[in-house]
């Protein structure tokens, strides 16, 4: 079950799926740098694609680092890229890579996970200097690494006596704690534009309005999951259609829940019902619908339902990264890689080859500037390029 502890934090809008990680900086013009960083068997990798990177992690202020902060956040985006593409030459290789028509549905997977019409979506590429032809090739990086790691990952077998085993030491992780299963819909009185939200209350009075509004809907019998998807203002629970998962009492007591909610949602409320509109201390509006409730405490067995498959899941998964971590490292030592970023840093120490945060750039690593290329994730298998909502600097 997700945890709900962090229902409450507010988010930018990341694309689920095979583009996004964090809030990425706006567009621009993009910066004319022939500087190269590193290559990998020959192949380039450009300082400005390291410079965006870097503008990615620090949510488009990479300014306020200081030298010593921006140039270790340069290296690392710059290792994350040399092993993103030491991954994808192997799986050029290995002859994994996706078809055209696979790209196509990743493409599509993205533009219906991002939440935005298919227009928002091209606004959105276009306001951040994306090219379709890059956002093809990142999903095309993203497809070929997941095979190539599915073709080593796919003879892992997990034997009956390893999940007895795990089970049988680990018994305490296999509880059915007392709780409840929640969906919600949200509305805030502050500005949420910025995070894709389009029906957006913007102060005390609309907030108030809508909710009840919305209120009224669900009395009409409206679809809870069809008005949180619509109306909704947490950007991650909408998408979910409010659901937002298990919680044990104490995790309500711990996210600020008002003692007499909690007494309902854990005595007269049955599963389906939803709470009038309750204003929470933080200003928000919420109204919960109650999809599950547990008042027991029940200790599961191997023969529970789930266990079985959750035990070899996770194991799965263990051996997964392990073998991951040991293709990255073979290929790694296979390839060869020259890193100029990191030779030049060497070479410059008393400014570790680097120019303050911000300036223009004039073509030399000690001057570039960020630019609007594609960024590198901070995994070395996840996409570098985010899309967001145009407005999103507004």
């Amino acid at each position: 079950m997700r945890n709900i502890a962090k229902i409450f934090v507010v988010t930018c809008l990341a694309v689920s799926g095979l583009v996004l990680n964090g809030c990425a900086s706006g567009g621009g013009t993009e910066a004319k740098d022939n500087t190269v960083a590193a290559t990998v068997n020959g192949r380039k990798i450009m300082l400005s694609e390291v410079e965006r990177g870097v503008n990615l992690q620090t949510g488009g202020n990479p300014a306020e680092l200081n030298q010593l902060q921006l140039a270790q956040a340069r290296l690392q985006v710059l290792s994350n890229l040399i092993q993103r593409e030491v991954l994808f030459q192997r799986a050029e290789r290995e002859k994994v890579l996706p078809t055209e028509a696979q790209i196509d549905g990743a493409i599509a997977t993205q533009k219906q996970n991002s939440g935005m019409t298919a227009e928002d979506f091209d606004k959105s590429l276009k306001a951040q200097n994306i090219s379709m032809e890059t956002l093809r090739e990142e999903a095309r990086k993203d497809l070929a690494i997941s095979a190539l790691q599915d073709k080593y990952s796919g003879k892992i077998d997990i034997s009956d006596r390893e999940v007895e085993e795990f089970y049988n030491k680990n018994r305490e992780q296999f509880v059915n704690a007392r709780g409840v299963g929640l969906a919600m819909i949200v509305v805030d009185p502050a500005d949420n534009s910025s995070t894709g939200i389009t029906d957006d209350a913007k102060n005390d009075a609309d907030a108030k309005l809508k909710i009840d509004n919305i209120y009224q809907q669900l009395q009409g019998k409206a679809d809870f999951a069809t008005v949180a998807r619509a109306k909704s203002e947490d950007i991650n629970s909408l998408r979910n259609g409010g659901d937002i998962g298990f919680a044990t009492e104490e995790a309500l007591k711990n996210n600020s829940f008002p003692p007499e909610l909690i007494s309902s949602l854990f005595g007269p409320m049955q599963v389906g019902d939803y709470t009038q509109p309750i204003r929470f201390a933080s200003g928000k509006w919420y109204i919960f619908k109650l999809a599950e409730k547990r008042l027991q405490t029940e200790n599961l067995t191997l023969e529970s339902p789930g266990v079985r498959q959750q035990i070899t899941q996770g194991l799965t998964n263990q051996r997964k990264q392990i073998l991951n971590a040991a293709l990255l490292e073979v290929a790694m030592n296979e390839a060869k890689i020259s890193n100029n970023l990191a030779n030049n840093m060497l070479n410059n120490p008393s400014n570790l080859g680097l120019r303050p945060a911000g300036e223009a750039a004039t073509g030399s690593p000690s001057t570039a500037a960020p630019t609007q290329s594609p960024a590198a994730s901070p995994a070395a298998t996840s996409s570098p390029v985010t899309v967001k909502p145009a407005n999103a600097n507004k």
